[in-house]
């Protein structure tokens, strides 16, 4: 990076905020792509916009104290990092997993901000969460917890004002307690939670909908190259909801899904993976994927899941965590003839990685766009809400499609008006936080 006011700035951010990581990593990124920006528009310069962006407006943390089954007493950390509500009320999901900190938290608001601007829909950006892990926990016990959390929580969200949704950890069962109990604490039946159950005001296809449009972003990406999901091999990292739809969708669109993995291992399965065994699993036993093998006594299990991307493929699809493919993996990909990655998980390619793709060509798809299709769809459920309307499971995915297919447009416009043809990282970066910037400079100095 060369303009000598964003190597300051990023500077700043990084003795602001020592010993984060996650955000670190994910600022840096951010402005070494808005460097052309930066010359380019002086206005947005001399306005503080850039330091403005790069600083949330409110961070919230508050202590979570909850009874398990046997009577003991554990305190846990919540957070809410509401980073910017210029172009609408903060939206951002909560993640439950116990390596959940600050610098998770806002590196995840910080690009849910440029992740909401691409769908268009009026949304800020915003994340919260907790180090609590539902993983082996009772219903009672989740419950108990969710019910302490919205009890801090409830005070700093509203329909028009942070409109929290589903993460890791926080799936139907978890949106629902914490709804109830902002029923009970406001009085109010209003849309305050996103990924609610469909019948008190969730959106249909809202499950499929990242792993959905994952595939969508990847379909126009290929198309842009002249290339298809037909016939292609396929590796998916991950087997929750992202994952699980993803694998759907690519197998609809004619690929050969081969490979999927948890946190404990990965399955390999040179027929194609058996998604109906893997929802069995993963859907209603909540078991191992290393189950799948005995079924498929053909396939292989293999422990740890950072060796999926050893194997050969067309297209890998990262749908698990942050930081899952590293320089030497994504130099794996490479070599094994994967010729495009698109992610669906956030941040799961690391600095190193994402300088591998560049240098082999390969297409790559960001997180920020590739795997907006959940908020996107969290929006059109909002807007359900607000109309007290439910559309059908084809209304939505249609406008779905239509959502993901403008975000690779705007991606791809935004890359070539600034010089870098075919790099949708920087397209999705410039063009996420040109109607931001452009909001912030109108409403003035706050």
């Amino acid at each position: 990076m060369k303009n000598a006011y964003l190597c300051d700035l990023l500077e700043r951010v990084k003795q602001r905020n020592a010993g984060e990581p996650e955000f670190i990593q994910a600022v840096t990124e951010v402005l070494e792509t808005l460097e052309p920006v930066a010359d380019r528009r002086q206005d947005l310069v001399d306005a503080g916009v850039f330091e403005r962006f790069v600083e949330p407006e409110r961070q919230i943390i508050f202590r979570v104290p909850w009874m398990d089954d046997k009577g003991t007493v554990h305190v846990n950390r919540g957070y809410r990092i509401q980073f910017n509500s210029a172009i609408g009320p903060y939206k951002g999901g909560l993640r439950l997993r116990d390596n959940v900190n600050l610098s998770i938290i806002k590196f995840l608001g910080f690009e849910q901000v440029l992740k909401n601007s691409l769908t268009t829909l009026p949304m800020g950006g915003g994340k919260g969460g907790s180090d609590f892990d539902p993983k082996g926990k009772s219903d009672a016990e989740v419950m108990r917890f969710c019910q302490s959390f919205m009890n801090e929580l409830y005070r700093h969200i509203g329909a028009d004002c942070d409109v929290p949704a589903g993460d890791i950890g926080t799936g139907a069962r978890e949106i629902g307690f914490l709804f109830g109990q902002y029923k009970r604490l406001t009085n109010q039946f209003t849309g305050v939670l996103t990924g609610k159950g469909i019948p008190y005001g969730g959106s249909l296809a809202r499950t499929q909908a990242t792993g959905f449009g994952l595939c969508y972003f990847t379909k126009e990406m290929l198309a842009a190259a002249g290339e298809s999901f037909a016939g292609q091999r396929v590796i998916v990292s991950g087997s929750g909801n992202v994952a699980i739809y993803a694998v759907q969708k690519a197998t609809e669109l004619g690929a050969k899904v081969i490979a999927m993995s948890d946190s404990n291992g990965y399955i390999y399965d040179e027929n194609g993976i058996d998604l109906n065994w893997v929802k069995q699993l993963k859907e209603v036993e909540r078991a191992r994927i290393s189950r799948y093998t005995e079924k498929h006594p053909e396939a292989s299990y293999t422990e740890g899941s950072r060796g999926i991307w050893s194997i050969p493929c067309d297209i890998a699809l990262p749908c698990a965590t942050q930081n899952e493919i590293d320089g030497e993996s994504a130099a794996l990909l490479a070599k094994n003839g994967c010729y495009a990655v698109a992610e669906g998980a956030n941040m799961p390619s690391t600095p190193e990685a994402i300088e591998v793709y560049f240098a082999n060509k390969m297409l790559y798809g960001p997180a920020k766009a590739a795997n907006a299709g959940g908020v996107a769809t969290s929006g059109l459920e909002m807007s359900q809400n607000s109309m007290r309307l439910s559309w059908s499971f084809d209304e939505v995915d249609e406008k779905l499609h239509g959502i993901m297919q403008g975000i690779f447009a705007a991606c791809k416009a935004a890359a070539e008006e600034y010089g870098m043809p075919g790099n949708y990282m920087a397209g999705a970066n410039i063009a996420g936080f040109l109607k931001v910037a452009e909001a912030m400079k109108a409403q003035g100095c706050v």
